[in-house]
Parts: C-alpha cells; structure tokens; sequence
C-alpha cells in the first residue's frame, strides 16, 4: 500500500444474523484490535436489533458501528423503516446503501439507492454504496458496463472521500464461494477507479474502494492487495471473530 492510498476498511455486514449473543463475537474482536492495533479501520454492520448495545459496548474502541440501509426520509409513515438519523442517534457512523441484497430483494434502484446515500450524508454519515454484476451479466460480458452505470446512479454527486465508500461486490460471488480473480477483480477496480477521479477529481481519487464476495482468511491478502483494493465488505466470515481477524491480518506487514 503506497503512502497515498486510503487507509483501508474492513467491514462486516451481518445482515438478518445475530441475536445478542452474537455480541460475544464483537467482544472478542474488541479485544484483539485492543491488544493489536490492525492497519486498516475495522466496521460492523448488526442488525438494528443489536445496533445500539454495540455501539455502546465499542465506544472507545478502534471499532466502528453501521447500519445495513436506511430510508431515504428523515422521518415520518414509513412503518418497518429506519431513517438515516435514528441509525446516528444510535451510535452509528456508516450505513450500507444499495446492497445486491436489497435491490433484488426490494427492488431498489440506482435512483433510490442514491437518496439513500444523500439521505446518509445528511445525517453524517459514511454511505457505502454496493454495485456488482450478476452471473449472467458476467457471462455477457457486461460487467464493466453495468457496474459504471450503477455508480454513475447510486453514487450521490455530493460524494467526497470523507462521506462515501463504494464496495464493488459481485452478486454471483456473495455467499457462494466463489470469488472472481485478483485479476477480475483488478479489471474492475481499476474502471471504477477512472470513473470516479473522472466525475470527483481529487476526491474520486481518495475514495475508498471495497471488495466483497466470500472473502475468507485464505484468499483476503491476494484479494486486498489488487491495486484499487481499499478494504473489503465481508458477510459471513464477519459473524466469527477469529475468521474476521484472519482477514483483518492481511494487512499486517
């Protein structure tokens, strides 16, 4: 990593996991970034269930706190959902926006995940916003052309490296297994790297840039050192400690 880089992410998203005895998990993790500084900031993701008490418990830790998405509204009837301001107000820093989860799941949209992005921004917090290509798309071979124009949509033109992380997860790869080269995915890290110095100059430049995709301990260092590669957005290796340290470690010399 040159002296330029970002500082590296790394974080776990738990998605619809946990109860508060997942906590524990957190706990472990408290204590080993403690006893070891990581090169990199690390971030959780819990569900809203757990987000408060976890906040609470990490407060004075090297271990940030975010949300899994928020609505694009400060307030109001919107039953089931959670403004970007309560995530704040419960001690959070970083909410996933855009996930490949959520826009099939729910249906959401460039343009939605764009408002939720500014709807982040306004409440002070670090948006992440997720792109990524499907199977099918790969094999059509337009994974580059579908990831542009998803950040060109989902990334808010207000985006500075200080409020905005994009993480390039493709969705064939979540959950699966399977991961994309580190050539695959220097390919597209490389493009969204262009694209976004093309449209932010300067601030483009110092975006971080994460990869995600059934990153474990066994592939995270050949992963995090691909050029452009700023951290990772971790799902399931993220619910276990030691195996979110062991990814965490790629970093250390």
């Amino acid at each position: 990593m040159s002296s330029s880089a970002p500082r590296p992410l790394v974080a776990g998203n738990w998605k619809m996991n946990g109860q508060f005895a997942l906590l524990a998990e957190a706990a472990k993790l408290r204590q080993a970034i403690q006893a070891q500084p990581p090169a990199c900031d690390v971030l959780i993701c819990p569900p809203a269930t757990l987000l408060a008490a976890l906040a609470a418990a990490s407060a004075g830790y090297a271990l940030a706190v975010g949300g899994q998405d928020c609505h694009a509204k400060a307030a109001g009837a919107h039953t089931g959902d959670i403004a970007a301001e309560m995530l704040a107000d419960a001690g959070a820093t970083f909410v996933i926006t855009g996930h490949s989860e959520r826009r099939a799941d729910h249906a959401e949209t460039d343009a939605v995940v764009c408002a939720k992005a500014q709807a982040a921004h306004r409440a002070g917090l670090v948006a992440i916003v997720c792109v990524g290509e499907t199977i099918g798309q790969r094999k059509a071979g337009d994974t580059l052309a579908v990831v542009a124009a998803q950040v060109a949509g989902s990334v808010p033109d207000g985006a500075l490296a200080a409020n905005t992380v994009l993480a390039y997860e493709p969705v064939w790869a979540i959950g699966s297994g399977l991961t994309p080269t580190a050539a695959d995915v220097a390919t597209v890290h490389s493009a969204l790297r262009a694209q976004l110095v093309a449209r932010f100059g300067v601030a483009g430049g110092a975006m971080r840039l994460l990869y995600g995709g059934s990153v474990k301990p066994s592939n995270a260092r050949e992963l995090l050192a691909v050029p452009h590669v700023n951290g990772a957005l971790v799902g399931g290796a993220s619910l276990n400690a030691d195996d979110f340290l062991g990814i965490i470690a790629a970093y250390q010399p």
